[in-house]
């Protein structure tokens, strides 16, 4: 995985933006750093982050808050699925499911390991490129059957010329004297061309036959995002 991914961290103790950025500097990440919520949703338009380090207990915006500002409104829908891992102090139980519940991806409490928190970095930006790289191979997907459908329209318009000239031969076949090897080279011509057009019918209909046997053995991508990105909070 490319360590190049931009983390946002928000924390209103300056120790612990310190220690995050030091560390993780020195793993390969780029840093940005905001010490409150406003901060933060600023510093979300102007950095784009690949993942969030939020911690949940600020003065006047929590962690909270944020997380559901930037799941929820229209000014940060771009930024809807950027994954969040939320620090507290708090260990209650009912404030980590609140705050996964909201859309963070992970809860850890303070006071934190920093091995395992690497850990879980490296696991929620690794579950969010898996979900990038189905979505591009769904989008892929999806242009080579638009592709498929504009190629069977075409030949489909050509069908109906070709079998003209075809029957408009035979039919001249009896009286067009010195004219019939034109006429027989003309039918052989559009014969040719219908054979090749039915070959390139059956190739994309093979292609498209292939393209349904990837979708129907894939997990659907909803789901997937359900699962790892949560619901939005209402």
């Amino acid at each position: 995985m490319d360590t190049k991914k931009r983390i946002l961290l928000v924390d209103d103790e300056q120790i612990n933006l310190e220690f995050f950025e030091v560390m993780l500097t020195k793993l390969g990440f780029v840093i940005e750093k905001a010490d409150s919520g406003t901060e933060a949703l600023e510093a979300v338009k102007r950095f784009k982050p690949d993942l969030i380090i939020l911690d949940n207990v600020m003065p006047k915006l929590s962690g909270w808050e944020v997380t559901k500002i930037l799941k929820t409104s229209d000014e940060y829908r771009e930024f809807a699925e950027t994954p969040i891992i939320m620090f507290s102090a708090m260990d209650d139980v009912k404030d980590k499911v609140e705050g996964l519940e909201l859309g963070a991806d992970d809860y850890i409490t303070k006071p934190f390991n920093f091995s395992e928190v690497l850990a879980r970095i490296r696991a929620v930006l690794r579950t969010y490129e898996l979900i990038h790289q189905i979505e591009r191979r769904e989008e892929r997907i999806r242009v080579a059957e638009a592709i498929a459908d504009r190629v069977l329209e075409y030949t489909d318009g050509l069908r109906q010329p070709l079998s003209g000239i075809i029957d408009e031969a035979k039919a001249l076949e009896p009286e067009c004297g010195t004219a019939k090897p034109f006429v027989d080279r003309a039918r052989g011509d559009a014969e040719a061309a219908l054979a090749k057009l039915d070959v390139l019918d059956a190739a994309v209909a093979s292609l498209r036959a292939e393209a349904d046997t990837i979708k129907s053995l894939e997990t659907a991508l909803p789901a997937i995002k359900t699962r790892y990105r949560g619901s939005p909070a209402q």
